[in-house]
């Protein structure tokens, strides 16, 4: 039985899910989810990540991370956390980056933060000939408190789901998958009549308000880790900088928008990173924060111009991709503002690498 039809037997016998629960189901389903069994990442699957974009991007991450730790006093312990490192790219460009300062890599140890068996696997390939030592762990929580981290966390924020609030006319209501007498999989509302705590902003009757439960434990655990251990927390995803109304759920299959009820577990499904709900569960827990930042300000504070040119220098028959690749990183009709820059760090003097003004 599919996946789909196994979600409207138990929306049939349970009533309509959540959009968040859906979610869940299509990513992480043991048998047919998404990430459990079919990740495909990369220009020839199903979505591409920045880091597959341009070695760039890991460079400077690496480089980011070199930073945090000297800044921090180059402790002689630190753990490098990666949450959701896809295929490894970002990882293995950032260590390769990180050789530029050798007292570093010796007092790192690797952690990664993974659900996917295949990606793990990939995760494995790409990183068997890392300077570090690699392990997995199952979440936030499981990493000991003994040594300062410095963690990474690019698109992880995007697959953590979030349920979908209807202001009607007559009130609020909750977006819910349920079955149409045909079978098929579709959007209804809900009639909330208590519990639900309206907005701050102003939402007009047919908008959408998104609240993810999962980003703000996200935000709860990271404020909690760093604050505990001491470190910084580097988060870019693509999302909002400041509350708003909007649908943002979206399935992609071959770099192309699907209809998201069509085909569950064989799409990639995303909502957007709500930053000010993960920057405030963070504070709540204990940590700092910044402010938001466009990532392609962020790579340009980094040094990204610098470092296209000097890879032109090396390779000039090369030079129209890197600058493709880079106008696709920074350029604000592609990525440079869609997607943001944010860090989360234990309160101190601290200045995070890429924040200084």
């Amino acid at each position: 039985m599919s996946l789909k039809d196994r979600l409207a037997r138990e929306i049939a016998l349970t009533g309509p899910m959540t959009v968040a629960d859906y979610v869940t189901r299509c990513l992480h389903d043991p048998e047919a989810g998404y990430y459990a069994t079919r990740p495909a990442l990369g220009a020839t699957g199903d979505f591409i990540t920045a880091p597959m974009i341009s070695q760039m991007f890991g460079e400077l991450i690496g480089l980011w991370a070199v930073e945090a730790w000297r800044r921090l006093g180059a402790p002689e312990r630190v753990r490098l956390v990666e949450v959701g490192p896809g295929d490894g790219t970002l990882m293995a460009d950032a260590l390769r980056a990180a050789r530029l300062d050798p007292d570093f890599l010796s007092a790192a140890e690797l952690i990664l933060i993974e659900p996917s068996a295949p990606l793990r696997q990939a995760q494995a390939r790409m990183l068997a000939d890392s300077d570090l030592d690699l392990r997995w762990v199952r979440g936030l929580d499981r990493i000991e408190t003994d040594a300062p981290v410095i963690l990474i966390a690019n698109e992880v924020l995007d697959c953590l789901p979030a349920r979908q609030f209807v202001r009607t006319e007559d009130g609020w209501a909750e977006r819910r998958i349920g079955v149409s007498d045909e079978g098929a999989l579709e959007f209804g509302l809900v009639r909330i009549t208590g519990g639900f705590q309206r907005p701050a902003f102003q939402v007009e009757p047919g908008q959408i308000v998104e609240v993810s439960e999962h980003q703000a434990a996200f935000g709860r655990d990271l404020g909690r880790l760093v604050s505990e251990t001491g470190g910084a927390a580097l988060l870019i995803d693509y999302g909002r900088a400041r509350a708003e109304a909007g649908d943002t759920l979206q399935a992609l299959t071959r770099h192309r928008k699907v209809d998201p009820l069509e085909t569950p577990g064989e799409a990639d499904l995303t909502q957007w990173a709500d930053f000010p709900t993960v920057l405030e569960a963070a504070v709540h827990a204990g940590a700092d924060v910044t402010g938001c930042r466009s990532q392609g300000e962020f790579l340009r504070l980094l040094g990204i111009e610098a470092r296209a040119a000097r890879l032109r220098d090396l390779r000039p028959d090369a030079a129209d991709v890197i600058d493709r690749q880079l106008a696709r990183l920074v350029d604000d009709d592609q990525m440079g503002t869609l997607f943001k820059a944010c860090a989360v760090f234990a309160p101190s003097t601290l200045i995070v690498p890429g924040f200084e003004t």
